[in-house]
């Protein structure tokens, strides 16, 4: 690692040497901000801000900071990667108190990599403070477990896009009896089904789609992989689009509340005859009331 010549190196300590924080914005929603990271905006002087990100999160900075909006969305003009590490390094050393406020999770599918390592090449300290990715929301959203001790075992994160298509092996993730979670895979939905298919996965297998997770404009698209380009194209879903293609998708459909076991009823009946217990519901501070009917939601 390069030594650290920079305005800021002089009698700089742990505290005063440049350092740039990578945080994540989440998917859309700003009340799913992390604690760490709303406390890392209100100390920022510089915040470099990816287009995905909510407006509602910004306003956790200081009126003071300056806000520095470098686009990044899909099938729209960006700003260079180059630029966007080399304007980081650049107000680091300066003394700046720079983050760089990413959609999602940074760690995934956000370029991290290429931030941190350009970073560090400069002698300059990164910190990343992880938020919720859009796949993890867009699962959320319809309460559907990625993971399912009945249907998956493990989950995969792809990405669709085009220019890393050879690089996923479709035919091996058709195979694994995992649920696939697939960003940026809009544009390349027809060739992601075919590889699918060929690759053994039914085409009875169910599908979530859901395009702007945890935000006012998400939609939400039920279907099968054997229609899942033909539905999506008539559903006029768009990026930003998470698919998510597994048996876990459908599972909190099939899933009935169980009735209690007698274990269970004799665990009762003893909490309730323990000498001087008095009333469960009666003794809580704030007594817990009946739920109220859940409203069907049009997605």
């Amino acid at each position: 690692m390069p030594t650290a010549t920079g305005p800021a190196a002089a009698g700089s300590t742990a505290d005063t040497a440049p350092r740039v924080h990578l945080i994540g914005a989440g998917p859309g929603d700003p009340e799913l901000l992390t604690l760490k990271a709303v406390r890392v905006l209100q100390q920022a002087s510089v915040a470099l801000v990816d287009d995905l990100v909510h407006d509602g999160c910004l306003r956790h900075l200081p009126a003071s900071c300056r806000v520095v909006h470098v686009g990044k969305r899909g099938g729209c003009a960006s700003t260079p990667q180059t630029f966007i590490e080399r304007l980081m390094v650049a107000e680091a050393w300066r003394g700046e108190r720079v983050v760089r406020l990413k959609g999602g999770d940074p760690l995934l599918f956000g370029r991290a990599g290429e931030e941190i390592a350009a970073l560090r090449a400069a002698g300059i300290a990164v910190e990343v403070v992880p938020g919720i990715t859009a796949g993890v929301a867009a699962a959320a959203a319809s309460a559907v477990s990625l993971t399912h001790r009945d249907h998956a075992r493990g989950v995969a994160f792809v990405t669709g896009h085009p220019a890393a298509g050879n690089g996923v092996d479709w035919a091996a993730l058709a195979r694994s009896g995992l649920t696939l979670v697939i960003y940026m895979g809009v544009a390349t939905a027809a060739a992601i089904q075919q590889a699918l298919l060929d690759g053994g996965l039914p085409a009875r297998t169910p599908a979530l789609l859901v395009q702007s997770a945890s935000s006012p404009h998400e939609r939400r698209l039920r279907t099968r992989l054997g229609a899942l380009a033909a539905s999506l194209a008539a559903s006029g879903l768009a990026s930003p689009c998470v698919m998510i293609i597994g048996a876990v998708t459908e599972a909190p459909m099939q899933t009935a509340m169980p009735m209690p076991t007698p274990m269970q009823a004799q665990a009762e009946a003893v909490v309730e005859a323990w000498p001087g217990s008095p009333s469960v519901l009666g003794t809580m501070p704030h007594p817990v009331s009946p739920a109220p009917a859940a409203k069907a939601r049009v997605a």
